[in-house]
């Protein structure tokens, strides 16, 4: 979901001084008195931002912890670098992410890094504020872009892929074959293939829309059916329940032929019949529980698996 929020009001939200800041230009703009005490040599100018920033958590940083001031120089230096944040969002617009979606990530990166920056290893703050802002934008498109959820192995193999496949169509003058995308970024041709198949999961067309123009049947329509496995289901409840009423005598030769897999010989044998009084009885029986089937509408054609029809 979107969330819309004016720049200075994201720092102020985000912000917990001690006392409210003073307004002074504008609904949408507050800033604190005792910021203004900056030089104003190092105050912010375009251009300037890195240095005023560095200047802003120096001063914040040499501060004692409850400071009110310090959450004000923090908000400061907040606002300072939404230019730039927002520069790196744009990076990535077009990509299937809303625009604002992407400045608001990438506004929590800057606050993330304004937080975590530490001035005693005087490292330019872009240096550090860069890194993090497109960091945050990349885990973004991996982790919520993607109407599916993908493996990051995947993903990572699938944005080589279409760099690989450019690099390999100008130097050789054609698409490159999978097997020649393979060998080029060293994975099996199975995993290749693996990633370009969840490439389709990062759109997914709507259920709704139609399967081919002109037709009226939306491809919603021509997904389900009905699992035969429902019907087995119910001709083994209904032949078990037949099953059990027969005598134990043909209860056992059922047992002994379709379950045990004996031969008609073996049974003979086991039971203490011939061979041709089992294969009658065998015969007799299968007859009628088909015909009991058939009466009580179960479909003629389907089977119970281990009894033949």
């Amino acid at each position: 979901m979107t969330i819309r929020a004016e720049p200075a009001l994201i720092t102020a939200a985000l912000t917990h001084p001690a006392k409210p800041p003073t307004p002074v230009v504008g609904p949408h703009r507050l800033v604190a008195t005792t910021i203004d005490a900056v030089p104003p040599t190092r105050r912010w100018q375009p251009g300037g931002a890195s240095a005023s920033t560095e200047l802003l958590l120096c001063r914040r940083d040499n501060l004692p912890a409850g400071h009110p001031d310090r959450a004000r120089l923090r908000a400061r230096a907040i606002e300072d670098n939404l230019s730039l944040a927002g520069r790196l969002a744009r990076r990535y617009a077009g990509r299937g992410e809303p625009l604002d979606d992407l400045a608001q990530v990438a506004a929590l990166a800057l606050i993330t890094a304004v937080d975590r920056y530490d001035s005693s290893r005087q490292v330019p703050f872009t240096a550090y504020a860069v890194p993090t802002i497109l960091g945050a934008l990349k885990r973004h498109f991996r982790d919520t872009a993607w109407a599916m959820r993908v493996p990051r192995s995947t993903q990572e193999l699938n944005q080589k892929i279409a760099t690989a496949t450019g690099e390999l169509s100008h130097r050789r003058g054609r698409h490159p074959t999978a097997a020649e995308l393979a060998d080029h970024l060293h994975v099996t041709i199975d995993s290749l293939r693996a990633a370009l198949r969840a490439s389709h999961a990062y759109n997914l067309e709507s259920l709704n829309a139609p399967h081919t123009a002109g037709t009226g049947i939306d491809r919603i329509d021509l997904l389900g059916a009905i699992d035969p496995r429902y019907v087995d289901v119910d001709d083994h409840l209904t032949l078990r329940l037949l099953i059990t009423a027969l005598p134990d005598r043909e209860q056992r030769i059922l047992a002994l032929r379709f379950f045990d897999h004996m031969t008609q010989t073996q049974i003979a044998a086991e039971i203490g019949l011939s061979q041709m009084h089992v294969s009658r009885l065998l015969k007799q029986t299968l007859t009628r529980l088909r015909a009991t089937m058939i009466a009580t509408d179960a479909p003629p054609h389907t089977t119970t698996p281990g009894v033949p029809r």
